[in-house]
Parts: C-alpha cells; structure tokens; sequence
C-alpha cells in the first residue's frame, strides 16, 4: 500500500482520556446502502485502507451519502470521537491571499491529490480509535480518514513541510489542492519539474481526472484565476440569479449567506444587504418583507449579472483607496488605476454594531480604513 512515509508524518487523535468512550448502537440501511457499503468495505479491504479489529473502545456507524452524479460514498459517524478530541490549532492558509498570489501568472497547473487523506497512515496507537461497524464485522482505518477532527490540519501540516521551498514561489497549496504558476510559458515546465520531483520522492499521488496542466486559467478554491483578472465563480453568482423571493428565514439565510461567498466582488455589501436583515427582525419564523426588500433584491440580481472582474496589481503599483460610509455599514474599495481607467481590486464592507452606529462620519470614514488594513 504506497503511501507518505509514517516516518514524516502520521495522523494522531490525542483522545482525552478523561471522555468515556462510546459505543454507537447498529444502525439500519435499506438494502442499496447495504449493498453500497459491502462494495466499499471489500475495496477498502483489498487496498489495506482498512482491517479488522477486536474489542474497540470507540465504536462508529457508517453513513452512506449519496454522490451528486452517481454511486455511493461511505463516511463514518466520527461525531462522539472528535468531541474527545482537542482542536490542532495548525492554521490554515487564508484563501484570499493564495487567491491573490496566484492571479496574474501566464501560465498555471491545476492538482488534486488521489485520496489525499488516505495517503497519510493513521498513527498505530490510534487506528483502533477509527473502528466502525459493518454487517461482515469491526473494521478500522490504517490511513487517515476523512470526516476526523483535525484531518485537515494534518494534512496542511504535511504539504507545507513537503512543498516549503516551493510554496509562495511556485507553488500554492490548501490541502490538498494544489497549483503551480509560472509568470513567463518558458517557466513553467521548471517549476512544473520540481513539484513532481518532490511528488516521487515522497510517494504522493495526483487524480488524473482532477488535474489540468499548462492553461491560461482555471478555478482555485472557488474562484476564477487567470493573468488578466479574479472572477467570482460563476456557478455562485447563478445560484443567486436563480432565487425566487425568500419567503421564510431560512431562505433569507440563504441568501445572505450567499451574498458573503462573494462580497470581494460587491460594492457596498452590506448595504445591499440591510433590507433583508431587518426583514428577519421581531418573530423568528415569519419575515417581513417590504417594497425596500424587493427593491434591494432586484437590485442585487441586476448587480450579480455584471459582477466585475477584479484585477491583480502588479509589484510598484500605486493603489487608490476609496471609502465610504452609511448609518449602518462602512464600506471600501482597493482600486488600481492603469491606461486612465480605475480596476477594482478587492471590496470589503462591515455592518455598525453597538457604539460603532453612533460614530461620527470622521470617526466611521477611520473605522472603515481600519476594517480594510485588517482584512487584506
């Protein structure tokens, strides 16, 4: 079973001894998710992802989930584990600024690990903590699952040690995806090289079916990457043409919360969003929803089919900040300006809270330059 070396890492779950453990009660399938989890369990088997286990302390169900295009994919109810489990406070890269790094290269290479977390062997003191049931038995992971408090974190941990020479460079890494950029086309099968040099000396594969090499452009963590620009991915921006008027909280939650995916790229976000706020207020299950809303939510339709592309500004730059305020939100704009026109770089904006609503215009105009530092 090739995989990354348990001598550079290996995933540990530091259970609090003081929780007792829990073992969850046999749940019931109906007889497609059997069949599904019996294909699943015989080829995790006969890669040794999984084995057998006796007596386990810690006990989980599988949860069958069915995948968007077709099949089943297996998951594990970690849900009593990862409470006993402390939180690996290992950060994250911030997505905005990988996003922000990488547009602007000529050229780009899209990867995508092949099981990534799977590629990662669980630590041996702590495989027996991975056990779930099945109707053959008791198994537990020999690598990593998904669906394990801190996963993530462990992953992360293992490219930035992998890729350290390359990441900020080259290369960007969030987990398991992966991008390498090049500024100039005669750059980029070097840089290419080098990733792959490091890929085959630590065993880590790539999905082929998720790979895209030597392309102008391409999506990267949810956003649309290229030399000329950022653009909000698309598939977002249609799911928010396509909402019919919200008609309960949730569907108000809905949209705001779609809203937030994409405010980079929306001037004046909060703003826009003030109606549908106060629509929530008073009772928690039923909205009010007036002619401001309608107006602010025909309005944010009509803005989202012409959202901008943000550019990418370049090392010497001169960039222009713009601010502005309301009685209820502060708001900006990074903007760089080439060929005499202005280009949005990034928006950001803040709703007031408390004290901040009673801030003079000055004050506001100050606190609005300080959410903008903060941010970028």
């Amino acid at each position: 079973m090739p995989g990354i070396s348990p001598d550079i890492i290996s995933h540990r779950l530091s259970v609090n001894p003081a929780v007792r453990p829990v073992r969850q009660k046999r749940r019931a399938y109906d007889p497609e998710r059997y069949e599904a989890m019996k294909a699943e369990v015989d080829r995790l088997s006969s890669i040794r992802f999984i084995w057998e286990v006796d007596y386990p302390t810690w006990l989980a169900n599988v949860v069958m989930v069915r995948k968007p295009r077709k099949g089943w994919r297996m998951c594990v109810d970690y849900t009593n584990l990862n409470r006993a489990c402390p939180k690996d406070s290992f950060p994250l890269p911030r997505i905005d600024q990988l996003v922000d790094a990488t547009a602007g290269h000529a050229l780009l290479s899209f990867m995508d690990a092949y099981s990534g977390y799977n590629q990662i062997f669980m630590h041996p003191e702590d495989q027996a903590h991975t056990s779930f049931i099945t109707d053959r038995g008791l198994y537990c992971y020999k690598v990593m699952p998904f669906g394990l408090k801190n996963a993530g974190a462990t992953y992360q941990r293992l490219v930035n040690h992998l890729f350290a020479p390359l990441i900020g460079n080259t290369m960007e890494v969030y987990v398991d995806d992966m991008l390498v950029k090049s500024r100039t086309a005669d750059q980029h099968i070097p840089n290419l090289s080098a990733m792959f040099t490091i890929l085959k000396q630590y065993k880590m594969r790539l999905n082929p079916t998720k790979c895209a090499f030597v392309v102008a452009s391409g999506k990267f963590l949810g956003f649309m990457i290229s030399q000329r620009s950022i653009e909000a991915n698309p598939e977002k921006i249609q799911a928010i043409l396509n909402m019919t008027i919200p008609k309960t909280v949730k569907d108000i939650q809905s949209l705001t919360g779609r809203v937030a995916a994409l405010t980079r790229f929306i001037s004046k976000a909060t703003d826009r969003c003030a109606p549908f706020f106060k629509a929530l207020k008073g009772t928690k299950r039923n909205i009010t929803w007036t002619t401001e809303c309608e107006t602010a939510f025909g309005e944010l339709k009509e803005y989202m089919g012409r959202a901008p592309l943000l550019s990418t500004p370049e090392y010497g730059d001169v960039l222009v900040i713009y601010l502005s305020v309301s009685a209820s939100a502060v708001s900006s704009v990074l903007i760089r300006s080439k060929d005499n026109t202005e280009h949005p770089v990034h928006y950001v904006s803040k709703a007031l809270q408390d004290a901040e609503v009673r801030y003079p215009d000055i004050e506001k105009l100050a606190f609005a330059l300080v959410v903008l530092a903060r941010r970028l």
